[in-house]
């Protein structure tokens, strides 16, 4: 048996299975399909065609737009947004493309006020942290973090088991391997003429960041360099050039101190 509050808002459209929680004031429209044992807790807001699987634990005032999925044992806490259209504004050199869908993996969690634009997959078993920004047409794989005020720009692809620390930006249109880390409070860039020279999607390369590298805090890394496997960038470098896998890269720029196995 499913326990509704009576100042919920339940279109008769809407599928809920046994056992489901929805509390005060939560809005749930047309076609939302929600799986056994899943809470929704007050306020939270459901639009149409919404998929949440099985015991899914949503927190007071989370926004889920239209086209969305969550698996089973999801838990969203409060104050996310989930399927962002995003809006240029009339000031955007690159025109937004992206398709009206989010999908999120089995036991992913999605920190407070986390805000994952439309066109975005997430593996499971991945943290998302409280306040972390994800643009359209991003793949984020499995068992990975993604911390604290993260940004995530568009077109960028994510391994899996690769943990970015607190207040990271990575860029548009870059690629990061599995089992990567990346410290807290480092900038990737992708455009060398810092818009001077508006959008153009093939001069816009980010960094490639091969599997089982590692990046230390503060470090800047300048459009299109690769870090190469099992390589590791010290604190507060800036790396201009490609860095060969498994070597040891400090200083500004970076320059190779060392090597390591791989």
């Amino acid at each position: 048996m499913s326990v509704i509050s009576s100042s919920a808002v339940i279109d008769p459209h809407a599928s809920l299975a046994m056992g489901v929680v929805v509390g005060h004031f939560s809005v749930i429209e047309k076609d939302v399909i929600i799986g056994e044992n899943s809470n929704i807790a007050e306020s939270v807001v459901l639009r149409q065609d919404v998929r949440i699987g099985k015991d899914v634990v949503i927190h007071p005032n989370v926004v889920i737009n239209s086209g969305i999925s969550i698996g089973d044992r999801v838990e969203v806490f409060p104050g996310a947004y989930i399927g962002k259209e995003p809006k240029g504004a009339g000031t955007l050199a690159r025109q937004p493309v992206f398709e009206k869908r989010v999908v999120i993996g089995a036991d992913a969690s999605i920190g407070t006020h986390a805000v994952i634009y439309y066109d975005v997959v997430i593996g499971e078993h991945t943290l998302i942290g409280d306040g972390a920004s994800i643009r359209e047409q991003c793949r984020i794989g499995s068992y990975c973090i993604i911390g604290r005020y993260v940004t995530i720009n568009y077109n960028t692809i994510i391994g899996n088991k690769t943990k970015i620390m607190d207040l990271a930006h990575v860029t548009g249109n870059c690629t990061i391997g599995n089992e990567v880390f990346i410290s807290m409070m480092i900038t990737t860039t992708n455009d060398n003429a810092l818009g001077a020279k508006g959008y153009n999607e093939e001069l816009m390369k980010g960094p490639t960041i091969e599997d089982g590298a590692m990046i230390g805090a503060n470090v800047t890394l300048l459009p299109g360099v690769t870090i190469g496997e099992k390589a590791i960038v010290g604190a507060g470098a800036v790396v201009t050039k490609d860095v060969a896998p498994g070597s040891v890269m400090m200083g500004v720029p970076a320059r190779e101190s060392k090597k390591v196995e791989i």
